[in-house]
């Protein structure tokens, strides 16, 4: 007989949905899921003639590829080629006279000004015309911030929760943006690797999850008297009412859309990479079996990150641990919430030396009052990230919820705090595919902030640290 143990959601306080039909448990096979792919590093094509070098840049192309009406310094002409006075054709002397040219130091560019009484792009065709290799001194803005309202800009108008505005402030501390730009800079999109969130379900119908959900599965569609799960199916969605809502918190923080101009910024910012595997009872708790049977299809399915916000006040579940080595094995990340008590120890699986750890901070950064602390004998916290700090003292969480559908809510606890982990980790598996489980567990651990409340997890230099292998 398997043990039958109780697992709870990892939160301090407290939908029907349009799911597709995915294979059953047991088939193998990837199930639809992507392959995690960088998007090959961008090409730059300007508007110098074929073949020259710029550096080790190659830019080939014409003149009149040149766009003069995107972004560019006012007054200034790029001449490509640097050539000598004396090389130069009659034209093309011609043209040049009555401008300055300075040399850019370390590249084969020259800088004309334009003219007086002449527009860069008239002065520029009167270059290319005598035979010269120009193009526009291009302005490059800074990589894109989310447009979402609830993005901690100064400028956004923030997320309304019960007749106040909020931000995500838990993203600045976490320093995501830089590891968004980080990712972007290297001509990638920040669109993270398949992770399953194994959760009370999804609410499908969140118009801030729109196009992020695979279809994931449900092992717990019914239960008995005893809490017992006693059937499955093809859809994970999570029901409304009442205080549920922690399965969607979990996607939103790790998969809400992001630069949609809605709601919330998610760590991955798109692409359908999100896989909800309920393994609770609309009315219970999750099982051993449950959650055995959810790990293992979420490895079956591709994933390559799995959260569990969820625990429960023991030492270890050998079902569970046997099912984690196997997706160790499978070169799958695992997270898991801590567990909200701080007396208790480390929550199963936190606990499992294959499995993060992740402990909440408050706004200080000390570890909040209800994150869980190990016990004698227990590994310590792998990580720690914002986990919101409770009514009282006011939250720095802001997060998806269904208790209101398509709506959002303030919600504190460990179980907030694993997700951004889990998030950081699909970004940086979409970002470097090549590397295993062990050097993104690595990479994510050796590149945290040392703060009070332990290693405060730090996204820019997880990113960066992971484009260095």
């Amino acid at each position: 007989m398997l043990p039958l143990v109780t697992c709870g959601l990892l939160i301090a306080c407290g939908g029907t949905g349009t799911g597709g039909v995915t294979p059953p448990p047991g088939n193998g096979g990837g199930g639809g899921v992507p392959k995690p792919q960088c998007i090959a590093p961008l090409s730059l094509q300007t508007s110098a003639q074929s073949g020259v070098q710029l550096g080790t840049l190659s830019v080939s192309g014409h003149a009149d590829l040149a766009d003069w009406s995107l972004p560019h310094v006012k007054g200034q002409v790029l001449l490509i080629g640097a050539p000598a006075l004396q090389s130069l054709s009659l034209a093309g002397k011609q043209a040049l006279a009555g401008t300055s040219r300075e040399a850019v130091p370390g590249t084969n560019l020259q800088l004309l000004r334009t003219p007086a009484g002449q527009s860069d792009r008239a002065f520029a065709a009167q270059l290319t015309g005598a035979g010269l290799s120009v193009q526009p001194n291009y302005v490059y803005s800074a990589l894109a911030k989310p447009n979402d309202p609830g993005y901690p800009d100064p400028s956004y108008p923030g997320v309304q929760v019960d007749g106040q505005k909020y931000d995500q402030d838990y993203l600045t501390r976490i320093n995501a943006q830089a590891g968004w730009d980080a990712v972007q800079a290297a001509g990638c999109s920040p669109a993270g690797a398949v992770v399953a969130v194994l959760d009370t379900g999804v609410d499908r119908a969140h118009p801030d999850l729109t196009g992020r959900l695979l279809p994931g599965y449900d092992f717990c569609a019914k239960v008995d008297s005893d809490d017992n799960c006693t059937s499955e199916d093809t859809d994970p969605s999570e029901a409304t009412g009442g205080d549920v809502g922690h399965g969607t918190s979990s996607v939103g923080l790790i998969g809400a859309a992001t630069n949609n101009k809605l709601g919330i910024a998610g760590l991955t910012w798109g692409g359908r990479n999100v896989l909800p595997v309920k393994v609770f009872g609309d009315t219970g708790g999750a099982t051993t079996t449950s959650l055995a049977a959810g790990i293992r299809y979420a490895v079956k399915q591709g994933a390559k990150v799995i959260n569990m916000s969820l625990g429960f006040v023991g030492s270890s579940d050998p079902t569970i641990a046997a099912a984690i080595k196997e997706a160790v094995t499978a070169d799958v990340v695992l997270v898991a919430a801590a567990g909200n008590t701080p007396n208790d120890g480390l929550y199963y699986p936190a606990s499992d030396p294959n499995v993060l750890a992740v402990g909440a901070v408050g706004q200080s950064n000390d570890l909040a009052s209800y994150s869980a602390r190990p016990k004698s004998g227990q590994k310590p916290l792998d990580l720690v990230a914002p986990g919101g700090v409770g009514a009282s003292s006011g939250f720095n969480i802001l997060s998806l919820t269904t208790v209101a559908d398509g709506s959002y809510a303030l919600w504190a606890g460990t179980s907030e705090a694993a997700p951004q982990v889990a998030g950081a980790a699909s970004l940086i598996r979409a970002f470097r595919p090549k590397l295993t489980q062990a050097q993104v567990r690595s990479v994510l651990t050796s590149s945290a902030s040392s703060v009070s409340g332990g290693r405060l997890l730090n996204v820019g230099a997880a990113i960066k640290k992971a484009g260095s292998l």
